[in-house]
């Protein structure tokens, strides 16, 4: 009898087992995707959620057999409102990954209720240094870069070119101070000027004349979305593009606003740690399917985001959708294989990418268009530098 009782219960456990494990496969993987979605730098935003968007389409919105619900949030780029944005993802809608912030200053602030709630983060665009070296975390990831390698091609092709003295110039925030950090890191000549502007900015008249008074070899400056169209702008018409060559570095000059700059942009020389000429199978699809669903060319962004998307699928197909066992989730995203559109694609140590970086030139294609026309590769799984200050401990 007792035995009897003993295999019924072993048995209704196995039951509750089954229909738990059943229940858990029902239920959403709940992603809260926080950008900036409107004023200037809105287009940044939407290029991030569209190029997410159009990875969760190929994937048929399920990654590991469950539905993927996605909560949108506009962070404005103001901290303090990304805060309050991620704070209601993470107590109200409950969400397990956030993605999508576009500039540092917001992720920093967000970043550490986002992994003290026990959520992962997994940023499509941000990459701060300090998160990269003794601030780096087991559940943080870098889909897209560390802000450094945005620029560390740049200063090693103006390095190149032979340029005897550069001048340049951000916006004062981190990710504008890590940009510039990168290009002194290989550039090894003169820099002429280094000019931290105010975080939106839009005219740039003072900071142009002294550009002039300093002669210099060349201008590297980073300036996305509204403020690098206003600045390539303003730089044209003050008579200095065919004086003192203007280059950027990746994400910058590109499809959120070479629609918007016009011939202002033509010529110009450009980084790049993706490019819509990359030549291979994820890629093109990407690409041409992006183009079908949006009725435009897509930006850096949109293909990191896709990246993002194919990334987070692939880890969490590895694991059967099993997102609850963040040790799993942790260890499928660290060795997570998938075709990226980048090509060449790791993570390192720290959980930033090793990738390559390229030179792309701003032409017009067969229909008339501004694009980033593939010239060169500049540099071969490039990785980090802060890589080694990361002691990732378990949490």
């Amino acid at each position: 009898m007792k035995t009897s009782l003993r295999l019924a219960g072993l048995a209704a456990a196995a039951v509750g087992l089954l229909l738990s494990a059943g229940a858990q496969a029902q239920q959403p993987i709940k992603i809260g995707f926080i950008s900036t979605m409107s004023g200037p730098e809105g287009v940044l935003g939407r290029d991030l959620s569209d190029g997410f968007k159009l990875a969760l389409k190929h994937a048929n919105n399920t990654f590991g057999g469950r539905p993927v619900q996605v909560v949108y949030g506009d962070d404005q780029v103001k901290p303090d409102v990304g805060r309050q944005v991620v704070d209601k993802m993470l107590e109200s809608d409950k969400v397990q990954i956030v993605t999508g912030i576009n500039f540092s200053n917001v992720l920093l602030a967000v970043l550490k209720p986002v992994l003290d709630a026990g959520a992962f983060y997994i940023s499509t665009n941000a990459g701060p240094s300090i998160v990269a070296g003794r601030q780096c975390h087991p559940r943080f990831f870098a889909a897209a870069f560390q802000n450094d390698q945005n620029y560390e091609g740049m200063g090693q092709y103006l390095r190149e070119k032979g340029y005897k003295k550069i001048y340049l110039m951000a916006p004062n925030y981190p990710a504008g101070k890590d940009m510039l950090t990168g290009v002194k890191r290989y550039y090894k000549g003169d820099v002429a000027g280094e000019v931290y502007t105010t975080m939106g900015q839009l005219d740039y008249s003072a900071e142009i004349a002294q550009i002039r008074a300093a002669k210099p070899d060349a201008v590297l400056v980073f300036y996305p979305g509204g403020m690098g169209i206003n600045f390539v702008k303003q730089y044209a018409q003050a008579g200095l593009k065919d004086q003192i060559p203007l280059y950027a570095g990746a994400a910058v000059v590109d499809q959120t606003i070479l629609p918007a700059l016009g011939d202002a942009a033509l010529g110009m020389y450009t980084g790049a740690l993706w490019s819509e000429y990359l030549d291979n199978a994820a890629n093109k699809r990407f690409a041409a399917d992006f183009e079908k669903e949006y009725n435009r060319i897509p930006s850096p962004y949109a293909a990191l985001a896709y990246d993002t998307g194919r990334m987070m699928q692939a880890a969490i197909d590895s694991i059967g959708g099993k997102i609850e066992d963040k040790v799993a989730f942790q260890k499928a995203m660290e060795n997570v294989k998938f075709e990226s559109v980048r090509g060449n694609f790791k993570f390192n140590t720290n959980h930033f990418p090793i990738q390559d970086y390229y030179l792309t030139k701003i032409e017009k294609d067969e229909k008339g268009r501004l694009v980033a026309k593939l010239q060169q590769k500049i540099m071969s799984d490039l990785t980090d530098a802060y890589s080694g200050d990361c002691k990732m401990a378990a949490q």
